[in-house]
């Protein structure tokens, strides 16, 4: 039992790691702490180096989320554990012990946490942010429709009062860490999908 607890520690120091750190430093990019947005995320990653980059920064924070959810369950973790699990990964993206805890936004983390707890959820976050990106052309605005529905998903899908408080809790950290965004986007200065930061 002890053992299985663990799996916590663990998932928030999975999710210390900056993909898009790595990444940007594999590939010769600037720093996404730096650079553009100043986030270290894939969206922005996609505006400094391209496709390619964005694709392997976003496969790699939303791996930070899945896999600690995937060793849970083949160990059999009960609810409460996978909602801890899941929501320490999103955690240590947020605020990584790597990188003075200064971290993401968490919407690639979030999507891998969501797809650990059950892949239908993580399909139609993942579909709900597409949808609103391909209308609106905003990722900022995609993450925040994405993250509101979440619970609703999660709750549908699953049931689960503690998958679901979890992911609550995952929805208004991410909207909170896209404040500066829910600003611009008031005032029509939001950047959109495919163009690059002044």
């Amino acid at each position: 039992m002890l053992i299985e607890w663990l799996l916590i520690p663990f998932a928030y120091l999975l999710g210390s790691v900056s993909s898009a750190v790595i990444v940007s430093r594999a590939l010769g990019l600037p720093d996404p702490r730096q650079e553009g947005s100043k986030n270290p995320g894939a969206t922005n990653v996609l505006r400094l180096g391209g496709k390619q980059a964005a694709i392997l920064t976003l496969l790699g924070d939303a791996s930070k989320g899945l896999v600690p959810l995937l060793i849970a369950k083949s160990v059999g973790a009960s609810p409460p554990l996978m909602a801890a699990v899941g929501f320490a990964a999103f955690v240590g993206h947020l605020y990584p012990v790597f990188f003075q805890f200064k971290g993401g936004k968490g919407v690639a983390t979030a999507l891998g946490v969501l797809l650990g707890f059950a892949w239908p959820v993580g399909v139609m976050a993942l579909l709900t942010w597409l949808g609103v990106a391909a209308l609106f052309r905003f990722s900022s605005l995609a993450a925040l429709a994405a993250a509101v529905l979440a619970p609703v998903y999660v709750w549908f899908w699953l049931g689960s009062a503690e998958l679901v408080v979890s992911t609550m809790f995952m929805s208004t950290l991410l909207v909170y860490r896209h404040k500066s965004n829910i600003e611009r986007l008031l005032k029509g200065e939001e950047t959109r999908l495919g163009a690059r930061r002044p």
